[in-house]
């Protein structure tokens, strides 16, 4: 968010409006299931897409399994296009003034893999291996979720007759169409597993205002178990939930209700959206090469921002006023972020009053995903990426392990190394993480927990797996 300083009240209507432009939508400024949602390689090697589609057309993604047993998975992102391969390699092709260019991961470096590839004709070769296309059997639908919002969804399975697992994908915050973006549903089929997805409550073509309010989004989540439940019919076998990011506090809420033979959750936590900002805020400070006191304070800033934002920008203001005039010149300060502490620093209470009501979602700020956790008797697979910037892992990791102990049915999956979304990085020069790929073995290990498949350490590469007792 663009910062403005203010002086005086005559300028209070700008600033608002810039405010609500970039303001405090917890854990939902980012691409929650996945970063930014993939792309492909530069226009030399890629014929036809020049004359071809439009940026993001979602006529162009699909599966294909490729002849040396791997696979790829491609989906519109809004500049493009991305690909993901099963072995965690990724790209996109970015849609510029010149036309399409193709880049590695989701940085700035042209694409050097060698990938044939037309919206018209599909994925044929990725580097020398030919591809064929996954065929799959889609259903459209609009269901109904909670209090009558009319929801719009898609049933994908693996073409055939038989029985096969399927997965109902529970949407992490971000805004964007999941039944034109999610990536799960052309990465699930080409293993055979089917996948139901939906657009969320004001996103997509679904209908009803957006919102962060866990129950109403879990019971959405129900509707949407039962509506894949009814289209699945006599192929439905195994059926789960799967929740990344924000949808790791939904889909346990659903669960308790649809009772899943199985539930998935990807970079999730287990404790509240107000202790993750916490934890987020302690962690800036402490990546920035800050000790003890510093985080400490830090914590207490997070905590006086926590306050202000649970009261709907009501009430806090003073102690969070008296804390940044004691902390604002200290050389930490600056690195203060959070998922909303650093904007709420930025600015004085008469703005924030305001503003912040406006960009209010209804999120549900103080909901702890343990005690809902302890509901869930299906068997549970829950994968943390250790180096999680948007969703610092400690906590969880401590009460996953923890409840293992006590006899529950929790498989704990952890990628050391690897950033929210299980994206892998490099560390520039400055410090920032430019992401390259996604951790390997991540798509199969959804899949076969899907499948009933038991989770053996050492089968995923860089996978640390504490399998459930």
């Amino acid at each position: 968010m663009e910062t403005i300083r203010i002086r005086g009240m005559e300028k209070l209507g700008i600033f608002a409006a810039a405010l609500m432009a970039g303001l405090l939508v917890s854990c939902s400024g980012r691409m929650p299931n996945f970063p930014e949602m993939p792309a492909l390689p530069a226009m030399p090697s890629i014929p036809g897409l020049s004359s071809g589609p439009v940026a993001g057309d979602p006529a162009c993604g699909g599966s294909w399994r490729l002849e040396d047993g791997g696979g790829l998975a491609i989906t519109p992102t809004e500049d493009g296009l991305r690909w993901r391969a099963l072995d965690g390699q990724t790209g996109r092709f970015a849609f510029e003034k010149e036309g399409w260019k193709a880049y590695m991961g989701w940085t700035g470096q042209p694409e050097s893999r060698q990938i044939e590839f037309t919206c018209e004709g599909g994925l044929t070769f990725f580097e020398g291996a030919s591809a064929v296309p996954v065929e799959v059997v889609v259903q459209d639908t609009v269901f109904t979720g909670a209090r009558g919002t009319q929801l719009a969804g898609r049933l994908i399975l693996p073409a055939g007759t038989e029985a096969v697992p399927v997965v109902v994908q529970v949407q992490g915050s971000g805004r964007y169409s999941a039944v034109a973006h999610d990536a799960f549903q052309h990465l699930l089929p080409l293993q055979g597993v089917g996948v139901f997805i939906y657009d969320k409550r004001g996103t997509g073509t679904s209908k009803g205002d957006y919102t962060q309010d866990f129950s109403l989004l879990a019971t959405d989540a129900a509707a949407a178990a039962a509506e894949a439940r009814r289209l699945a019919g006599q192929r439905l076998g195994r059926f789960g939930l799967h929740g990344a990011s924000q949808g790791g506090w939904v889909a346990p809420m659903a669960a308790v209700s649809v009772k899943p033979d199985f539930v998935i959750v990807s970079y999730g936590l287990l404790e509240s959206p107000l202790a993750e900002n916490r934890a987020q805020t302690i962690q800036d400070v402490a990546e920035a090469g800050f000790g003890p006191a510093a985080q400490m304070a830090a914590g207490m800033l997070a905590d006086a921002a926590g306050t202000v934002m649970v009261s709907d920008f009501k009430s806090g203001f003073a102690e969070l006023e008296n804390l940044k005039k004691i902390y604002r010149n200290e050389p930490w300060y600056r690195y203060v972020k959070g998922e909303f502490t650093g904007e709420i620093l930025q600015h004085s209470d008469v703005v924030l009053r305001v503003a912040g009501p406006l960009r209010s979602v209804g999120t549900s700020w103080r909901h702890e995903g343990e005690p809902v956790l302890r509901q869930v008797n299906a068997p549970v697979l829950w994968i943390l990426a250790g180096a999680d910037r948007d969703a610092p892992p400690t906590y969880t990791r401590s009460r996953l392990k923890t409840l293992q102990y006590e006899g529950r049915r929790i498989t704990l999956a952890e990628y050391p190394g690897y950033d929210h979304g299980m994206r892998g990085f490099s560390i520039l020069p400055d410090g920032t993480r430019d992401f390259t790929h996604i951790a390997p073995g991540y798509f199969q290990m959804a899949a076969d927990f899907a499948a009933g498949t038991p989770m053996v350490p050492g089968a995923y590469p860089e996978a640390v797996i504490l399998p459930a007792r």
